[in-house]
């Protein structure tokens, strides 16, 4: 039986769970998403709802500001690492199809 907490994308914690998680202000998971840096699901009522992957990148966000990046530069970082993700996925699917 697969259960919400099994899936890795799972909308299932809330700020402040997150918060507490990571010894983060929930101002700052807030922050986040009205910047466009990690957009968490939502619940039915409208409240944020985290994943474990989105509690991943909220992680490597706290990382890259420690860095001393800004948040547009962060979001900058992210996009293209899922751009490079996507690229990567192409060039594998290319080469066995011609394998």
């Amino acid at each position: 039986m697969d259960l919400p907490i099994d899936d890795d994308h799972a909308p299932i914690y809330s700020v402040g769970q997150v918060s507490g998680m990571l010894g983060l202000q929930p101002a700052f998971l807030r922050r986040l998403d009205n910047e466009d840096v990690v957009r968490p699901g939502r619940s039915a009522g409208g409240q944020r709802r985290y994943s474990r992957s989105d509690i991943d990148a909220v992680q490597r966000v706290v990382g890259l500001a420690s860095d001393g990046f800004t948040l547009a530069g962060i979001r900058r970082v992210l996009e293209l690492e899922l751009q490079v993700a996507g690229l990567q996925a192409e060039l594998e699917a290319e080469r066995r199809r011609n394998r």
